[in-house]
């Protein structure tokens, strides 16, 4: 992913959310409908959203130090996650909250021509933003389908506008929803209910957003195919006798670090090692670019056995 699309979608997403806002708070002053409250605290907890992840992109560009050895690539992971589990919930919570006090004490929605006009504006503008996500996200996601490309991928940014902008799209048509049916009944219910359903959704989306998130943040390494890759990499070189073990986790969305034991021919110099060590390191990086970090332990074969990623 590249960090350019990334950004990109994020300012759409920014600016559709908090034109979205304004214009939903507007219809609630006019129409007292909860649904549409809850939609514009949604739409404000969205706002918040692509700000906190502008600010992880922005502060895992600082350089490695002595106490961070390895970069701050992991902001990014960590701004996902609190998007995921503290925005969304408090959104979710807040919906659910006001859609059980709607049903409790039903009203009847006023000016609803005021909240199916705001509704329309706010389904087209965040129609805009999740088109402007999936065109960046094509970028990158080749033939992954779109659940494979959420629970894989490794820049989180995307894939958080996509689930946002899907969900207040569905948000929005459970709303619009809720209205009509306010309207048409004269049952103020019916906008609780359709209040509730967004704080359903709401909770759904953060709960994957948490899972995939929280894997990233604790470390992830690559899939089997591109560990398989790697290893046949690291062993095309001639030096390299076969790839004991390996081991790799993802320190930041484009730094991949790679640690593996290799075999080496017994009767080789260390002069010899270090030289295939060097080639082995420049055809893993010439091969996946995002390999920056690279630590290659020389060993003798003793077993035999296939290349493995140890548990301990």
């Amino acid at each position: 992913m590249s960090a350019e699309g990334g950004g990109k979608a994020i300012i759409a997403a920014l600016g559709a959310n908090l034109g979205i806002a304004v214009s939903k708070f507007v219809a609630f002053a006019f129409t007292g409908s909860s649904s549409m409250l809850a939609e514009g605290i949604h739409s404000v907890a969205d706002s918040g959203n692509q700000v906190l992840l502008l600010v992880g992109r922005k502060r895992s560009e600082r350089q490695r130090n002595e106490r961070h050895p390895f970069g701050y690539g992991r902001e990014r992971f960590f701004y996902a996650f609190i998007v995921a589990v503290v925005l969304f919930t408090v959104g979710a919570a807040f919906s659910l909250y006001e859609g059980v006090h709607k049903i409790q004490h039903p009203e009847k929605v006023e000016s609803p021509v005021w909240a199916f006009a705001v509704l329309i504006i706010a389904i087209l503008l965040e129609s805009f933003s999740f088109r402007t996500a999936i065109n960046e996200a094509n970028h990158t996601r080749g033939s992954r389908s779109w659940v494979q490309y959420v629970r894989r991928a490794k820049a989180p940014e995307l894939p958080v506008v996509l689930l946002e902008d899907a969900a207040a799209l569905i948000g929005l048509i459970l709303a619009l929803l809720g209205v009509s049916l306010a309207v048409l009944t004269g049952d103020g219910v019916w906008d609780g209910v359709g209040t509730i359903a967004i704080g359903v959704l709401l909770a759904a989306v953060a709960t994957v957003l948490s899972i995939e998130t929280k894997s990233l943040l604790i470390g992830e390494g690559v899939d089997p195919e591109t560990q398989s890759k790697i290893i046949e990499t690291l062993e095309s070189v001639p030096e390299v006798d076969r790839v004991i073990h390996i081991r790799t986790e993802y320190v930041g969305p484009e730094e991949l670090l790679i640690a593996a034991k290799i075999a080496v021919h017994h009767d080789e110099t260390a002069a010899e090692i270090a030289r295939g060590i060097d080639a082995a390191e420049e055809k893993v990086r010439a091969r996946f670019p995002e390999a920056r970090l690279i630590y290659l332990e020389p060993d003798i074969d003793r077993s035999g056995a296939q290349a493995t990623t140890p548990t301990a």
